[in-house]
């Protein structure tokens, strides 16, 4: 049994039966979900439908994040998944998956924010400035 992407072995809105037409074609192919870990990087590239490529990404510990209310986007490192709504499991095993949420390194963010607004950034209040951030 293959993974298949088809709605023949479904039933009908009336909730009968439908008669399967033919064998399992190859466009209705499915693939296993990838999984992605946080790690060191792993891309496998998959062959699709006309020769085409995409990229199955195994492992992964940078990613692409905005900072939405300052308009800023930078590549950082994955630190963490911290919580997912959909499943517990993956936050335990540290699955990357869309809508997860995951701790990152500020670091890039902070530097930017830093340079644009000449303002140090992650400080409590009152604090004193180093000779370094007092030169800025």
């Amino acid at each position: 049994m293959g993974i298949s992407r088809d709605h023949w072995h479904k039933r009908r809105k009336t909730g009968g039966k439908r008669k399967p037409i033919r064998k399992k074609r190859k466009f209705e192919l499915g693939r296993p979900a990838a999984n992605t870990k946080i790690g060191p990087q792993r891309i496998h590239t998959v062959r699709t439908r006309g020769g085409n490529k995409k990229y199955r990404a195994l492992r992964l510990d940078h990613g692409n994040f905005a900072w939405a209310s300052e308009h800023c986007t930078r590549r950082t490192r994955i630190v963490d998944t911290v919580y997912n709504a959909s499943n517990n499991e993956l936050v335990r095993t540290k699955t990357l998956v869309k809508n997860g949420i995951v701790l990152i390194d500020a670091t890039p963010f902070r530097q930017w924010y830093e340079a644009h607004y000449a303002l140090p950034l992650g400080r409590k209040k009152g604090a004193k400035l180093t000779e370094a951030e007092d030169a800025i």
